[in-house]
């Protein structure tokens, strides 16, 4: 921490400070408030990392969190669009998402009524939305419009029974957070085994899976400097290995036959078998008839040896 502050941060102070000391009032009130009076003074006014250590790892945390919820406003728009495009959800597992769906809704609503920082947990208000999305567009490609319907009324009412204090109370909503976690590890377990049941990763968007690995990975470091909660940190500890599972699926099968391809490919194989077994009984049914109807058994091999 000598090192950088003595060989890095004092030689750029004349060049930085002017700059963040005049920043405008409202870009001061929102890093004041973002990392506190404390360390806003120590690292944007000062430059100064050994004043109060805590503030640069504080600070990481906090870039760390903005960085996600900015990726995650588009972690998932490849894989709607993929759907949308392809009008397939070969290789996408529905379960999957509505459990997914399920553990985000009761990970914000425990949040928001925990008060914790915003920094901390805003991505998952937008991969929800997303998630809800893709949920709509499977069982829509999937011929089933009326589920999708009433999966939308579903989520609805989930959020205004959580968000409120009149439905759910908050020991009720801590028993269900630490449900949440087991949903969040078994939303990736339907996915990893439709994966690799079919052999393929057929539309599974590989922007969102490696975002998902980076998101949960930054996740676990922001929950250990800012929340000390560990319900929350042992369901990003989950995810995360989860999901580096289903990194190496794609990985494994990244040169492989689509999901699609795959399982035409399967059809056709056991459909040539079948037709082959049906032929060949047949042909024995009716080298058997033919000698039913001449009253003689059917012909028998002869040797290659003559009798003298």
């Amino acid at each position: 921490m000598e090192q950088l502050q003595k060989l890095v941060l004092n030689p750029l102070q004349p060049v930085i400070l002017p700059i963040t000391t005049n920043l405008p009032a409202p870009a001061q009130n929102a890093l004041s408030t973002l990392l506190g009076a404390t360390c806003h003074r120590t690292l944007v006014l000062n430059l100064d990392v050994l004043t109060h250590p805590e503030c640069l790892s504080l600070a990481i945390s906090k870039a760390l969190g903005i960085a996600i919820i900015t990726a995650a406003s588009v972690v998932k728009i490849p894989q709607i669009i993929k759907l949308a495009r392809s009008q397939s959800a070969e290789g996408l597992s529905f379960p999957s998402y509505v459990l997914e769906t399920a553990s985000f809704l009761i990970n914000l609503a425990y949040n928001v009524r925990s008060g914790f920082p915003f920094s901390t947990y805003g991505e998952v208000s937008l991969i929800l939305v997303q998630d809800v999305i893709i949920s709509v567009l499977i069982l829509w490609y999937s011929g089933k419009a009326t589920q999708a319907g009433a999966f939308v009324a579903a989520v609805g009412s989930a959020v205004y029974a959580l968000l409120g204090t009149d439905i759910v109370s908050q020991s009720q909503m801590t028993s269900l957070q630490a449900g949440g976690g087991l949903l969040s590890i078994a939303s990736k377990l339907p996915q990893i085994y439709t994966v690799w049941q079919q052999g393929g990763t057929g539309q599974l968007s590989a922007f969102a899976v490696f975002n998902y690995l980076a998101g949960s990975l930054s996740r676990i470091f922001t929950t250990l400097q800012e929340v000390d909660d560990k319900l929350i940190l042992y369901g990003f500890i989950a995810g995360f290995t989860l999901n580096a599972v289903l990194a190496a699926q794609m990985v494994y099968y990244w040169n492989s036959p689509t999901t699609a391809g795959h399982g035409k490919e399967v059809g056709v194989k056991k459909q040539a078998v079948l037709q082959k077994g049906t032929a060949g009984m047949a042909t024995e049914e009716k080298i058997k008839g033919l000698g039913t109807a001449t009253g003689s058994s059917p012909a028998r091999p002869t040797s290659g040896r003559r009798r003298g």
